[in-house]
């Protein structure tokens, strides 16, 4: 696998460079560029390429927000996962719907942090069981969203909930007993069937409709 190029957006700087030093520092990671904001961020992008990005939500002048819908507008392949706080909450659904691949809490360990990267890296999503949790939790009370019913398998069902849980889709071919290929198929059904963009969105979905429990 060739080195990554990463790029942190953080408006606090002392973050931005604690994180930096500690991802220079893996094989794995070629360079780590930084942006204080979304703008900043969107002036650089065009020229650096990134593999991966690592996006704060709260920022001044450009938030993540809209830093990220503008970012996979222009460059639809990019990876970008959300650096969150729990307070960020309520900006979930708005991260997922820009594009974000997954959740980080701004507090995890930094081996975490690695695991994150390399999920997000080989096409999949990522959330912190902390995050995922909260989502069940935020839609546990509220009646399962009915406007757009799909009917679902029971082997989808099976790969849903895999998929919700982080597994790639060769993990979920050898936890299943099935090929890569089939469980590649199951995914691009969910996502049709769902009008899904990307697991991240279709992991919402699940929750929101109350397809799975985590």
């Amino acid at each position: 696998m060739e080195k990554l190029k990463i790029i942190i957006v953080d408006d606090h700087k002392l973050f931005r460079e604690g994180l930096k030093i500690l991802l220079s520092n893996l094989e794995e990671v070629d360079e780590v560029l930084e942006a204080p904001d979304g703008e900043a961020f969107l002036s650089m992008l065009p020229a650096c390429h990134p593999d991966l990005v690592l996006m704060d939500i709260e920022m001044p002048r450009i938030n993540g927000i809209e830093a990220t819908t503008r970012a996979i507008e222009k460059f639809p392949e990019l990876k970008i996962l959300a650096l969150s706080m729990y307070s960020d909450e309520e900006y979930f659904q708005k991260m997922v719907d820009a594009g974000v691949c997954g959740f980080l809490l701004k507090n995890s360990e930094f081996s975490e942090v690695k695991k994150a990267i390399n999920a997000v890296v080989q096409g999949n999503n990522y959330f912190t069981e902390e995050i995922l949790y909260r989502l069940v939790n935020r839609f546990k009370t509220k009646p399962a969203q009915t406007e757009t019913p799909v009917t679902l398998s029971d082997r989808e069902l099976e790969v849903l909930l895999l998929i919700c849980k982080g597994l790639s889709n060769q993990e979920i071919a050898d936890q299943l007993f099935i090929s890569k290929r089939t469980v590649d198929h199951h995914r691009a059904s969910l996502l049709t069937k769902t009008d899904t963009k990307n697991a991240a969105s279709l992991v919402i979905y699940a929750i929101k409709h109350k397809m799975i429990e985590v």
